[in-house]
């Protein structure tokens, strides 16, 4: 049995339904499917003036923090020639998820701190960004065969990824956990802890990864593994935690944060493990140098720095952007 199984009551039942209602509206107006990696606006959002043309918009910053950035020709002499003749960038982004990428209530425009960052890039380097929206799993794979020049989607860059992939931070995010109030997890400091629960997970994640990698140590400790339910789409799995079909999520620090704020009933419990996120190229790519030169300029500029304070992700923040980095342990 799980923590928090419902009770049938008609009173329980008929919350639960109520619930389950108000999330899926809260979702679909602040996302496509919701930000992960899950969607009140993020902190400093109103501060930094955000604004939107209808309600569905309003826990949505839409500040513009990009049109301002010009051009650095030291960075884009790095791009490699036959980039820079072309003059632009096919990136695919996966959207659902805030403050990673979604889209706003008009169905069509997206909007999130990776789509501010790969746009602040392109202008950096003087590049067109040439955007497709592709399903997270898809898109590492899709870098290997050539598919697009580069990837977003709060990738966090660990050894096994950066194995096959190469990758040029941004910012620095990291796993955590959200539960429903009513839970009686506190804080979540080994994986063990989990043993006998539900836990929802995006698919193809290396939340994913990290769960599956240590489940048998609850076999080994005598106890019931965890049971790992994946979800492609970030709606399905809040209301998953919010009708008790799951008892905890694993997910994005900032993802929790932002999901957290929009929706009653939950709340973060705590960070597990830190992880750089960055820009995903195939192997071997010679774009690195140039990208990672951009992020840097954008630091020196404010831009970045506005970035951040716009999704409300300031202590998400880089010292530099690096390629290729060692997975924090």
């Amino acid at each position: 049995m799980s923590l928090a199984t419902p009770r049938t009551t008609p009173l329980r039942t008929t919350t639960l339904r109520t619930a389950a209602l108000r999330t899926a509206a809260v979702l679909a107006a602040a996302a496509l499917s919701l930000t992960a990696c899950g969607a009140g606006g993020p902190p400093g959002a109103a501060g930094a003036g955000a604004a939107g043309p209808s309600a569905a918009d309003d826990t949505i910053p839409t500040t513009d923090v990009v049109s301002a950035v010009r051009k650095d020709p030291a960075a884009a002499k790095l791009l490699p020639p036959d980039v820079r003749a072309r003059g632009s960038l096919s990136l695919a982004t996966s959207v659902g998820t805030l403050p990673g990428a979604t889209y706003l209530a008009d169905g069509k425009t997206l909007a999130g701190q990776d789509i501010d960052f790969a746009d602040a890039v392109g202008k950096v380097l003087g590049l067109k960004i040439d955007r497709e929206v592709a399903s997270f799993e898809a898109i590492l794979p899709a870098l290997g065969s050539g598919k697009y020049d580069v990837g977003t989607g709060n990738f966090g860059v660990t050894d096994e990824r950066r194995k096959t992939i190469d990758f040029v931070t941004y910012i620095n995010d990291g796993q955590g956990f959200a539960v429903r109030k009513d839970s009686p997890l506190k804080k979540v400091g080994s994986l063990q802890q989990l043993c006998g629960l539900t836990v929802a997970t995006g698919a193809g994640t290396t939340f994913e990864a990290t769960l599956e990698e240590h489940r048998h140590r609850c076999t080994r400790a005598g106890k019931k593994p965890y049971d790992v339910k994946t979800y492609a789409e970030q709606g399905a799995l809040w209301i998953s935690l919010q009708q008790g079909r799951t008892d905890v999520v694993m997910s994005t620090v900032n993802g929790l944060h932002y999901a957290v704020r929009q929706q009653p009933g939950l709340r973060f419990l705590n960070e597990f493990k830190r992880l750089d996120v960055g820009f995903a190229f195939r192997k071997g790519t010679p774009l690195t140098p140039a990208v990672r030169a951009a992020v840097n300029r954008l630091k020196k500029d404010g831009t970045y720095d506005r970035i951040l304070k716009k999704w409300g992700t300031g202590a998400s923040a880089l010292a530099a952007s690096r390629i290729n980095p060692p997975e924090i342990r």
